[in-house]
């Protein structure tokens, strides 16, 4: 493989005067890597993309808008904000599905220094009352489902301005969006602070209300910086290895946005990098795998990147076979580890595309590593290397780095760790130290600078001493062609403390008995690994507004099936 010829990539790309060179700097009182030649901050990126003017940026069914009309929109949203007065410091919340208004309003409140909210569209009432109440925004953009759950908190709205997108028959106290369009004007002219917050978003957490986490306009610069050096490096490295060059004129980036805008996978990854193309976003109304192979038919879309079991569903769609998905250059998952059976499944089933993978966190503003093509496939079961900016290392209980190539807590420090979480100091403590960000995943790191992602650490079943990586074991279930879907948990045990508990859905016109399906996991691991409590269930498994397993509401709900059975 090219591991050579990608380290020289990387060091030439990162070294004095390359494009992607990487600078220490003091950062909110720490000392950390960052970018030389980045933008400050969104603002001078958004306002960069004018150039663009012509081409389609935003696609949703059958409307369409250009950067021109874009950016003609957001200026009227930024005008009518610092009309409310709104400014610099602020915050505006954004509740909504993925419409074309989600972009526009957070590429206005960017350029002007306001902080977006991300606001979980799947929350209830209650957590988008907790949410409002700890962010406290000034002005909420929410669209008619998330209005009628106001509804049932009115007081939580009391201070804050609302504005109804897509609500034809709104209440006088809801601003219709077509007057704030109509409101026009220009973009205020303001210096933004490159570690200001420029979005909150909340993350979910094991325990206890979500956290606002604080990203940076620093960080999310960044990310884009990480995203597209990421491509570049490995491009760089590929051609160099095997002496075909990339085509001359590549075409424009079309990407289909397939997880909630509220989330890093697809604002900060997926929106950010096509914007910086000049290419075109595909939103979905909901994820569904025979409507997003219409889409790429449709729109020519070039790339599809969700959590991984979109990937699988898209290539399990009856479908599939018969659709022209010939635009497609990368197929890739982020959001949670890529079984490397899928990795394999991409690179033999897509003929034009190949499989990627990004790691990432909330807190991380975006990916830690980034892997894609041959390096993904000859190493299917890693994460690929830390991007530049950050230094990473995987440490032990006590915080001691682990020696090379063993396990230990992944820690990492760089330009796009956020600042904390707001009105959290505890638990921004309890999560950076020294701007150290503790990831919470267990991992190693190889020769070659890959990092694999073990597990989550705090998802690791505890069976007799002995701990048991839920995804390894995910990895292995998923070998098995009658299986379409599967999440492996602990399940508590009086003698061993935890037993290893699978929960399957079988592709249809498939069956599989325990039976045989312990066998198959028993050819190829240790017999303790293998799940003694094993669910055949008829129904998806469950899952977040991310596309995520809800690994916990599975454990729970089972579980105490067989305390009560």
């Amino acid at each position: 493989m090219h591991y050579a010829e990608l380290l020289k990539a990387r060091e030439e790309l990162t070294g004095p005067g390359g494009d992607f060179e990487i600078i220490e700097a003091e950062v909110l009182g720490n000392r950390i890597r960052t970018y030389k030649n980045a933008p400050p901050s969104v603002r001078e990126f958004w306002l960069s993309t004018a150039e663009f003017a012509d081409r389609p940026y935003l696609v949703y069914g059958d409307e369409r808008l250009t950067y021109a009309q874009s950016h003609e929109q957001v200026n009227a949203v930024a005008a009518w904000l610092a009309d409310q007065g709104v400014t610099a410091g602020d915050r505006v919340a954004i509740a909504m599905r993925n419409y074309p208004e989600w972009m526009l309003i957070y590429w206005a409140c960017a350029c002007s220094g306001i902080a977006v909210v991300g606001m979980n569209a799947w929350w209830t009432a209650e957590e988008m009352a907790y949410a409002l109440t700890d962010s406290a925004p000034k002005v909420l953009f929410l669209d008619a489902e998330r209005l009628d759950r106001l509804r049932e908190r009115p007081e939580t709205a009391d201070k804050m301005k609302i504005v109804g997108v897509r609500i034809p028959d709104a209440s006088a106290d809801v601003t219709p969006w077509a007057e704030v369009i109509a409101h026009g004007g220009t973009m205020p002219d303001i210096t933004v602070d490159p570690d200001s917050d420029c979005c909150i978003f909340y993350t979910s957490g094991t325990t206890g209300h979500p956290k606002g986490a604080q990203l940076t306009h620093r960080g999310c610069i960044a990310n884009l910086f990480n995203m597209v050096y990421a491509a570049t490096s490995a491009s760089l490295a590929t051609q160099r290895a095997t002496g075909v060059a990339p085509p001359e004129d590549p075409p424009i980036p079309v990407t289909l946005i397939t997880t909630p805008l509220f989330h890093v996978t697809a604002n900060n990854c997926g929106a950010y990098a096509v914007t910086a193309g000049g290419g075109t976003l595909v939103l979905m109304y909901r994820w569904d795998a025979g409507e997003a192979l219409r889409l790429i038919a449709r729109e020519g879309v070039t790339a599809m990147s969700g959590v991984p079991v979109m990937a699988r569903e898209l290539i399990n769609h009856p479908d599939f076979a018969t659709s022209d998905t010939s635009s497609l250059t990368s197929l890739a998952g982020g959001g949670a580890q890529v079984p490397p059976d899928l990795v394999k499944k991409i690179e033999s089933q897509v003929a034009t595309a190949r499989p990627g993978t990004g790691y990432g966190m909330t807190e991380t503003c975006g990916i830690i590593t980034s892997v894609s093509g041959d390096f993904f496939v000859d190493k299917p079961d890693s994460a690929g290397p830390a991007m530049p900016n950050f230094e990473a290392k995987c440490v032990d209980d006590m915080g001691e780095t682990v020696p090379a190539g063993q396990t230990g807590e992944l820690w990492v420090r760089g330009s796009s760790v956020i600042k904390g979480y707001i009105n959290r100091p505890e638990a921004t403590a309890d999560s950076i130290t020294d701007g150290w960000l503790h990831t919470g995943d267990v991992a190693r790191i190889d020769e070659d600078g890959f990092i694999f992602i073990v597990d989550r650490k705090k998802d690791m079943v505890l069976r007799g001493g002995e701990n048991i990586y839920c995804a390894e074991v995910e990895s292995t279930l998923y070998t098995h062609p009658a299986i379409a879907e599967c999440c492996v948990f602990g399940v508590p045990d009086d003698r061993l403390g935890e037993e290893v508990g699978a929960a399957i859905v079988l592709n249809s016109g498939h069956s599989l008995t325990e039976e045989e399906l312990r066998d198959h996991c028993a050819a190829v691991m240790a017999k303790h690994k293998v799940p003694r409590y094993i669910w055949f269930l008829d129904d998806a498994l469950p899952r977040n507004a991310s596309g995520k397993f809800i690994k916990r509401e599975l454990r729970d709900r089972l579980s105490s099936e067989l305390q009560s059975a």
